[in-house]
Parts: structure tokens; C-alpha cells; sequence
């Protein structure tokens, strides 16, 4: 044999012995790969690509072998590097990590793991740089297209249930790049179900526990598309004819994904698509997976999508009307043509403020040049928004006052005390075309309240004409008391009025309004309601105070509303208490009784001194927490309103309040504070809640419509 053939027969042997490792255990199995995938003439990078190893890994053992030979590949130790990834873990990071920190090498070096490891995980769970792919685990079998969202889970010490929803027909969300999950709820979740994992086994539910939540979950959640993945433990018996009776798809987990790390992986997904309603629900999941025994969690009812129109409505209540996100703000405005819309409402803002105005005094307040005021008040005239009034001269020029059209926009407000539910539409400028006021039923379940509620708001709405509701109506605001998800519309957990506790009202008003609906806290609803309908004398900055059943307090701080972070700013019974030094045992500031001035009535009897006295320390309270306000925000005006600021009793809560503003704070040297009775008094939440829609539409301002 020639030394070429015995050379050749030589590397066909060796080829033949990394062929067998190849196909054998790891590691020696991608160290043999390596070699064979080089001999192929590829190089390093596409070898790591088809291999899933990093690249320093191919080279490190591409020079082993040609040092060393076959015993360069055999008996060697491994990096620190683990041999599989998580893959969930590799997802949650991903989304959790600071934009500029999700590549996959900085995953990698953060997981222990390389980073092609990284790129194929992201990869199978779709989470791409596409702008077009919605991320979703890889199950078996596969989701459609469309985002996720976690509606439901079923634990018990044996096993776990999670159940996942996409919109039927949906197409695909955008990509996820600068959204951040709430990092702090999220642990909290991973925290909770670690520890509840740890709990002694037990056997599978029964099969009526399992079609119980399925049936619970497809009842709340009618037009989802409903995928059921079982985590942990055996299916329960007749699995699949519960999940065939619920209409729900059963799917098994990915592969390389632990228990906790799906759950975790699949919950920041969701809070990266669905921004809205995340960090509340994470927090409520977790207080849940806190309690003891089986954990049987549903997620409310999701929003309407955008487009799709609610079961049970009738028909559109609206048409093409002007309600559009006022997404900038300023005192001024700005010439160019694509910023038109925000233009418009800077133009709008300053004839509603004053009321009627000359085309030139709105250029001067604006900051707009003449020509671009002359264009917008010229649409917004033809759009029937503005009309011209009289004429006026001007430096010999005849020169037209324009004023906004009241009846150009019509909204319709509902208040929803502890006693007593409030209806109204008004017109933009504030006035009332239609009213109805009833007490709320005495029914303790949540679902009469909101037929009621949807009851009085149609009824309201049949009376005011076809022609309101077809060519004006912008659409429904809601006051509630708070605390309350403004985003998603769910009323949390009221002090006086627990039958709405964590109710999502705004979905299933949905369901009877073919609208768009805001829910807001009521105290905040009325001071947007004070600004729009006070216009120049609630121009500047103030505070106001809603004395109903209870008393919260809304802010106007530069010219728009402070909702704060969660849009539950304003809290005033709480600041009272601290102020007063009033705590409950278990150290939470008191619910004061001097805080609801429901409880407090005036009579002229002698023989009521002893109330009158009560009003006169509920008033000496109030005014307390308010000086604490205008020290903590220096603001010059307090306005006070609501349905208990009439009468008699309006009087000793204006001069109590008064005087403590301005005979104890800090920088009373510097101004005095005015307090003033409310534009609005009975209606003051259910008009402020109507005018929450007019906010939205018209009023020009830094932040998108319901941020903080």
C-alpha cells in the first residue's frame, strides 16, 4: 500500500471514530461534531450556528484535535458552562433586562451559558427582532399567531395547570423592545409559587375540580382562544374530554423549561405585551399563591379588542367624532402641518377658556402665527367644532369672536356613590341636557349593581335624542370610588362599597355601551370636570376637595390633572389621619368617621347642638388634611365641592377650611390661600366624569391619555 493510501485510510478510520462519538453521549459527542462539521470546509461561525456551541468553543476544540488528534477530543473537563439552558429563564431575563443589556452575549454571560445557547432559546420562543412575530413558548402543539395572556391557574401540591388565551383571529402584536415587565411583581409571583411548590404531595384533583375551572375560565373569558398546559404532575382522569366539553386546547410544556421558569417566562411575556393591566395582576397572583390549600386563580375579563364590538350592543352610539390622543403639550403651540391635531387643541383649550375670542388675541396667547390660526379655526368651523359670533371692530377691521359650539360634543357621565348612582349628559360646555338620579340597590351581588348601572345610563341615553347619540357623543366616563385600575377599569377594593370589589367594571359595561368608556376615582373625575367647566377662573393650579361619602381630594398641577403613578392620587381620608395622628391597632391610618360627611347633618333645633358640634370637628379635620396638602403642593386655590358642600353645612367646611389654610402653614408670609365653592355641587362626579372624555379628546398635554 502506497503511503499516500495508508494516510488516507488512516483519516478515513479517525472520521469513522468521531462519527460514532458523534452519535454518542455528550460531551464528547459536540467535541466529535466539531471535527466532522470542519472536515465538511465550514467555518467557525456557521459550525457554532448549526451547533448551537459559541465559537470559542469550536475553535477551542478545532485546535485540540489538531494538536492531539482523537485523544484531544476524549477525557477532557468541561467548562463551568451548563451542558442545557432553561429556556424560560433565558426568556424572563430577556425581557427583564434593561434594553441595552438583552443581546445574547450579555444573557449569556449573566445565565452561564454561551450565547448561542441564548439566541436559540430566543429563537424557539419567537423572540426575535421581527417587528411582525408575536413571542409565544413553543408548546406541543404549537399557538397560533397572536399574543398571550395568563388567565388562569390551578395549583395543588401534586401538580399545576396554567392556562394561557390569544385573541380568536387576532393578528400578530409588534415586537417587544423597550417594554419592560414590573420587575418587583414578577419576583414576587416567582417567590410565592417556589415556596408553594415546596408543599408535601398530594393526589390529582378530582376530575369536577378541573371542569370546574375550565368552565369558570371559559365563562370569563367567551371569545378567547383558551390553551390549557399542564406544568406539573399527571392529567387528571377523562383530561381531554374537559378540555374537548370547555372548547379549551391542552398542549405540553417545552422542552428544557423547569415549572417555575415557564410560569415566570410566560407571565413577563404577558406583561411585556399587555403593559396595561400587569403589574396588578402579578400582584394579585402572588397574594393568592400565598394563601393555603388548592389555588384556584381566574384572571378577569380582557378588554374588548381594538375594533371588536361588545356582546350585547346594539349598534355604534357614535360616529366620526373628534376624540383622538392628545399626545403633546405646552402653553404654545407649533407650526408644523403634521403637528395640526395638537395645534387644534392648543387653539381649542384657548377659546374655551376664554370663552369667545378674536382670531388675533388666539394667536398672541398661543404663540401660533396668524396664518396657522386662521387655518385650524377655519376647519375647526367647518367641522361645526367652533362658531363665529358677532363683529367687532378692531383698528378699523371687522374682526369675528369664535366660541366652542356647546352642543358640538356630548358625553355622558355616571357617578356611582355607596348610596346613590348618578346620570348625566352634558354638552362641552358643562351644562346638563339630561339627568337621573336613583338609590343604589340594596343587592349584595356585583353583577345587579352593574345591570343597574347599565340600566340608568341607557335610560339617560335614550332621552337625550338620536341625533346626541349618532353624530356627538364621544362616549361614557364613570366615577367610582377608589382605589381603581384606571387601565384596566376595575374598581379594587372601596372602604364603603364592597360589593365592587375587584370588579371589572369597565369590560362589562362594554357589553352594554358600544363606546369608548373611562373609569376614573371620583374625587379626580371631579376636578377635571371643575377645570373644564370653570374655564379661565379654574385655570391655574388647584386643589379640590369632594366632600361625598367621604372626602378625596383631585389636583390640577400646570394645567392638567395629577393622577400619580397609579392613577389613585389624592387619597385624602389617609393624609387626614396621619395628620391627626389616628391609627387603627394594627397601625393602618383610620377610616375617620369625620371623613364621611354623610354622617354629619346640620339642624336649626337646639336640641342638635351636639351634631352641630360633630359637623364643626369633621370640619376642623377636613381643614387640617388640607393644610397638610397646600403645605406639601404650595398651591393658592382650593376649591371645594361635592354633594355634601350645600346648605348650611357648605359654610362651616368653607370657614373651617379657610382659616386653616391660611393661619398655619409654612408660607403664609408669602400668599394667601382662597378657597371657593365648586362651579358644581349634587352632579359635581357624574359631570367631572363626562367631562373626563372631553380631557381627552380636546386638551392639549405632555403625557398620552391615561399615564400618570
Amino acid at each position: 500500500m502506497s503511503e499516500h493510501s495508508a494516510t488516507r485510510a488512516s483519516m478515513e478510520n479517525e472520521l469513522d471514530v468521531l462519527r460514532r462519538w458523534a452519535a454518542g453521549p455528550q460531551p464528547r459527542a459536540l467535541r466529535a461534531s466539531i471535527v466532522l462539521e470542519a472536515s465538511l470546509g465550514r467555518n467557525n461561525a456557521e459550525i457554532a450556528r448549526r451547533l448551537g456551541a459559541s465559537r470559542q468553543t469550536v475553535v477551542t476544540w478545532r485546535q485540540r484535535y489538531a494538536a492531539e488528534g482523537p485523544a484531544g477530543l476524549d477525557g477532557r473537563s468541561r467548562s463551568g458552562r451548563p451542558a442545557l439552558v432553561d429556556e424560560g429563564e433565558v426568556v424572563a431575563e430577556s425581557l427583564l433586562a434593561p434594553p441595552d443589556q438583552r443581546s445574547s452575549r450579555s444573557l449569556g454571560r449573566r445565565l452561564g451559558c454561551s450565547h448561542t445557547a441564548v439566541a436559540a432559546a430566543r429563537r424557539r420562543w419567537n423572540l426575535g427582532r421581527d417587528e411582525l412575530a408575536a413571542p409565544a413558548p413553543p408548546l406541543n402543539p404549537p399557538l397560533g399567531e397572536g399574543g398571550i395572556w395568563v388567565v388562569g391557574l390551578l395549583h395543588e401540591p401534586a401538580h399545576t395547570l396554567v392556562l394561557l388565551a390569544q385573541r380568536t383571529g387576532s393578528r400578530p402584536e409588534p415586537a417587544l423592545i423597550d417594554i419592560q415587565p414590573p420587575a418587583d411583581a414578577l419576583a414576587a409571583v416567582t417567590t410565592a409559587f417556589t415556596r408553594a411548590l415546596a408543599a408535601p404531595a398530594a393526589p390529582f384533583a378530582s376530575p369536577a375540580v378541573v371542569a370546574a375551572f375550565l368552565a369558570a375560565a371559559r365563562r370569563a373569558h367567551p371569545r378567547a382562544s383558551l390553551h390549557l398546559v399542564v406544568l406539573r404532575g399527571p392529567a387528571a382522569p377523562d383530561f381531554a374530554e374537559q378540555c374537548a366539553r370547555a372548547k379549551v386546547t391542552a398542549h405540553q410544556p417545552p422542552e428544557h423549561t423547569g415549572t417555575v421558569s415557564f410560569l415566570r417566562a410566560v407571565l413577563a411575556l404577558d406583561a411585556a405585551q399587555h403593559p396595561s393591566s400587569s403589574a396588578r395582576v402579578l400582584l394579585d397572583l402572588a397574594t393568592a399563591l400565598r394563601g393555603p390549600g388548592t389555588l384556584r386563580w381566574i384572571r378577569e375579563p380582557l378588554p374588548a379588542a381594538p375594533g371588536e364590538r361588545p356582546s350585547g350592543a346594539a349598534g355604534p352610539l357614535h360616529a366620526d367624532g373628534p376624540l383622538h390622543a392628545a399626545m403633546n403639550a405646552g402653553g404654545a403651540g407649533a407650526n408644523q402641518i403634521d403637528l395640526g391635531s395638537f395645534n387644534e387643541c392648543v387653539v381649542i383649550e384657548t377659546v374655551r377658556l376664554a370663552g369667545a375670542i378674536t382670531r388675533g388675541d388666539i394667536a398672541a396667547r398661543t404663540r401660533l402665527t396668524q396664518q396657522s390660526v386662521s387655518r385650524i379655526a377655519r376647519s375647526l368651523l367647518e367641522r361645526g367644532l367652533l362658531v363665529e359670533d358677532r363683529k367687532r371692530q378692531s383698528a378699523g377691521k371687522p374682526s369675528g369672536l369664535v366660541r366652542l359650539r356647546d352642543d358640538a360634543a356630548h358625553a355622558m357621565g355616571i357617578h356611582i356613590d355607596p348610596e346613590v348612582l348618578t346620570a348625566v349628559v352634558v354638552d362641552l360646555s358643562g351644562r346638563i341636557v339630561a339627568r337621573r338620579v336613583e338609590k343604589i340597590t340594596p343587592e349584595q351581588r356585583p353583577g345587579a349593581v352593574v345591570a343597574q348601572i347599565a340600566v340608568l345610563g341607557e335610560s339617560v341615553l335614550a332621552g337625550v335624542g338620536r341625533q346626541v347619540r349618532e353624530s356627538s357623543f364621544l362616549g361614557l366616563g364613570v366615577a367610582v370610588p377608589g382605589p381603581v385600575d384606571t387601565v384596566s377599569g376595575t374598581v379594587l377594593d372601596p372602604p364603603l362599597m364592597s360589593v365592587l370589589r375587584d370588579v371589572p367594571l369597565r369590560t362589562l359595561l362594554e357589553r352594554r355601551f358600544s363606546c369608548p368608556i373611562l373609569v376614573e376615582k371620583d374625587s379626580i373625575a371631579a376636578a377635571v370636570g371643575e377645570r373644564w367647566i370653570g374655564r379661565d377662573r379654574r385655570s391655574r393650579d388647584f386643589v379640590y376637595l369632594y366632600l361625598g361619602t367621604g372626602v378625596g381630594t383631585g389636583l390640577i398641577l400646570n394645567g392638567d390633572i395629577y393622577r400619580g403613578l397609579t392613577a389613585n392620587a389624592g387619597e385624602f381620608g389617609q393624609l387626614c389621619a396621619v395628620v391627626l395622628g389616628r391609627v387603627e391597632p394594627s397601625g393602618r391610618p383610620e377610616v375617620l368617621p369625620e371623613c364621611n360627611p354623610a354622617s354629619h347633618v346640620l339642624v336649626p333645633d337646639a336640641a342638635a347642638r351636639r351634631t352641630q358640634l360633630s359637623v364643626h370637628q369633621a370640619a376642623r379635620a377636613i381643614g387640617r388634611g388640607t393644610l397638610a396638602v397646600i403645605d406639601l403642593l404650595d398651591v393658592g386655590l382650593v376649591v371645594v365641592g361635592g354633594p355634601f358642600c350645600t346648605g348650611p353645612a357648605a359654610e362651616v367646611y368653607l370657614t373651617e377650611i379657610e382659616r386653616a389654610v391660611n393661619d398655619f402653614p409654612t408660607a403664609r408670609r408669602l400668599r394667601r390661600v382662597h378657597v371657593e365653592r365648586s362651579v358644581s355641587t349634587h352632579e359635581a362626579a357624574a359631570v367631572g366624569a363626562a367631562s373626563t372624555l372631553f380631557h381627552a379628546s380636546f386638551t392639549p398635554r405632555l403625557r398620552r391619555p391615561g399615564s400618570p
